[in-house]
């Protein structure tokens, strides 16, 4: 009988291979992406130190309200734009971006491409 791994599984091993190859410091943080079924979340983190210097998702109230479903690429879109501004804000203008182990299509390229479009280069 074949056994196959579920998709998570799959991706959490993908995310842990990915993250031996590229690290957060405080000169180009790392912006760690991460989707579930029903919301995006967006962090910029330095991991020299292990902090969390901004954060988005559709879960925050001024996101929230400028959409009609939060699964969708175009709540991808606008998390890509809030972490974009509230990392321009903290003066960081570039980072290391970190897909999660997902594939780098549909909501996590819709928000990549946000992110860029808004300010951030990577």
């Amino acid at each position: 009988m074949v056994k196959k791994e579920s998709r998570s599984k799959i991706r959490v091993k993908k995310h842990k291979r990915i993250r031996n190859h590229l690290a957060g410091t405080a000169e180009r943080p790392r912006l760690a992406v991460f989707r579930s079924n029903n919301h995006m979340y967006a962090q910029i983190i330095d991991d020299t130190v292990g902090n969390t210097l901004a954060a988005a998702s559709t879960l925050d109230k001024e996101v929230k309200d400028a959409l009609e479903k939060t699964n969708n690429v175009d709540a991808a879109a606008q998390v890509g734009t809030a972490i974009a501004k509230k990392a321009l804000d903290k003066g960081i203008t570039t980072v290391v971006f970190d897909r999660g182990g997902f594939i780098y299509q549909g909501k996590i390229k819709a928000l990549a491409d946000a992110a860029r479009e808004a300010g951030l280069t990577f």
